[in-house]
């Protein structure tokens, strides 16, 4: 199922921040983390830091790139690992939501955001990074629209929670257990 020449992700959401425990759409708005946040980076690095991967990648901002720096070092940055642009929705909490804006979210596949990106053009964003990824076991510290997206194109759905791993083999599109409880 996963030789060599596989593309092997470890998919990791970043951790808690203010905006996430007050239900806000963050986006490309770039909140920190939070204490709560800072706390399952490290218990991150306990379950991470007995694994060797060929690539530590991060979305560029910084709940992502300081959750990657907590749980084990350094990370390359690549700002296509971002999260969907809300645009107007940025800031705004699910229940203040326009009823058509929900269900379009929840459907997901041809949602515009106001003002914002579309979900086509995002997950083309995403998935041009990983179809440049070279074969190997990556980590790969996003956010929880790029590991939906990612999971959906591997036959699973959902929205992992903070600090959560989730596997997939890229190459051939396949969900794959976690080598450990999330």
């Amino acid at each position: 199922m996963s030789g060599p020449a596989a593309v092997i992700l470890w998919l990791v959401r970043h951790g808690e921040t203010e905006w996430n425990a007050a239900g806000r759409f963050q986006g490309w708005t770039d909140v920190p983390l939070n204490e709560t946040g800072r706390v399952q980076a490290d218990r991150l690095g306990e379950v991470l830091g007995d694994y060797e991967f060929d690539g530590v990648w991060s979305s560029d901002l910084s709940r992502a790139v300081d959750t990657a720096r907590i749980a084990v070092g350094e990370p390359s940055i690549d700002r296509r690992l971002r999260e969907m642009d809300f645009g107007e929705l940025e800031g705004a909490v699910w229940g203040e939501l326009d009823e058509a804006i929900r269900v379009g979210l929840r459907d997901f596949d041809s949602f515009q955001s106001p003002g914002g990106e579309s979900a086509a053009d995002f997950v083309e964003r995403v998935f041009g990074f990983l179809d440049e990824l070279i074969p190997g076991r990556h980590v790969v510290f996003a956010h929880g629209g790029v590991i939906r997206a990612i999971g959906r194109a591997c036959g699973a759905d959902g929205f992992p929670s903070h600090g959560d791993v989730v596997k997939v083999d890229w190459t051939h599109r396949l969900s794959l257990e976690p080598d450990h409880p999330s």
